[in-house]
């Protein structure tokens, strides 16, 4: 019977129900997902700049400031070069044309050569014209005849070079009254400049200057223009009569009134001077163009025998 009962008692099946995995959020893998999107996006556009010549980013930005116009023009949108491949070759870093690799980099370098050559030249030029600018100091001071002018001599140095300011006073004027007459201090002055310059290689720039009084009969006659002019021109032949040379001289200039040392008064006798600039060399380029050094002669093929011919 109770083998029966045991038969009969129903099974019951307990089944225990396991909660499901707690949420974590997936918000951070969307953020992150979104940074590496950004860092890919911004190492794209980083290696697209440094692979585009300046000629298409100027294309560029013409065309998103004025697309119309460069739609219509036919502008630079492709860059520098007629070609649709800019360079045409395969060094990426040629603007225009067909070039063999690495002839870039020599132009830069060629250009960085250069510059360092300009500075080197520069930095020579300012060293002399300050040792230069001591020297005429110290003759100004040293000389009894200059110093009690050295008031009226005024040096500093300029973009173009040394600038030595012979300016006018109302007591001890340079020139006679609206005439080009040195006056025989202003003759000693000229003179000693003029032979500290002798040794000098650089070109000298010789510029007048006057007040705002105007000269005379107007327009139409003889201004001040014409007065500046005569009077830098009559100090230029005091210095050439101290010994320097004549083709030492580049410029001479009258400014009148265009460029005043006192600007609160026009009028002012500081105005009317004479301005001597010994120039750099970067200034006698920009005037004059490169200096042409000077070339030996070539050897002759004449033979040594017929020195006759040779002197003819």
């Amino acid at each position: 019977m109770a083998t029966e009962a045991k038969k009969l008692q129903p099974i019951i099946i307990k089944r225990v129900k396991k909660p499901g995995h707690v949420a974590h959020g997936g918000a951070w893998k969307i953020a992150y997902a979104d940074f590496v999107t950004a860092m890919m996006a911004f190492f794209l556009l980083m290696w697209l700049l440094g692979s585009t010549s300046e000629g298409d980013k100027k294309g560029l930005s013409d065309y998103f400031q004025s697309p119309l116009k460069v739609a219509m023009q036919g502008g630079p949108g492709a860059g520098s070069s007629n070609s649709v491949m800019n360079a045409g070759g395969n060094d990426v870093t040629q603007d225009a044309g067909q070039a063999k690799r690495g002839s870039g980099a020599d132009k830069k370098a060629t250009a960085q050569a250069g510059d360092l050559t300009k500075a080197r030249r520069a930095e020579r030029d300012a060293q002399k014209l300050s040792q230069l600018s001591a020297k005429i100091s110290a003759t100004i001071t040293g000389t009894p005849k200059l110093a009690e002018f050295s008031k009226q001599i005024q040096l500093s140095m300029t973009p173009d070079g040394l600038q030595i300011q012979i300016v006018d006073d109302q007591k001890r004027p340079m020139f006679d009254s609206g005439s080009a007459t040195v006056k025989p201090y202003m003759r000693d002055i000229l003179q000693e400049i003029g032979a500290m310059l002798v040794d000098v290689d650089n070109k000298v720039s010789l510029d007048g200057h006057t007040d705002q009084t105007p000269y005379g009969a107007g327009a139409r006659g003889y201004s001040n223009w014409e007065l500046s002019a005569d009077r830098a021109n009559a100090s230029r032949r005091e210095i050439v009569a101290a010994g320097m040379p004549d083709d030492k001289i580049a410029r001479v200039m009258g400014l009148a009134s265009s460029v005043l040392l006192d600007q609160e008064n026009p009028r002012s006798p500081t105005n009317r001077r004479i301005s001597i600039t010994v120039m750099t060399r970067e200034a006698e380029e920009r005037l004059l163009g490169p200096r042409r050094e000077a070339q030996s002669p070539a050897p002759s093929a004449t033979p040594a025998k017929e020195p006759v011919a040779a002197k003819q």
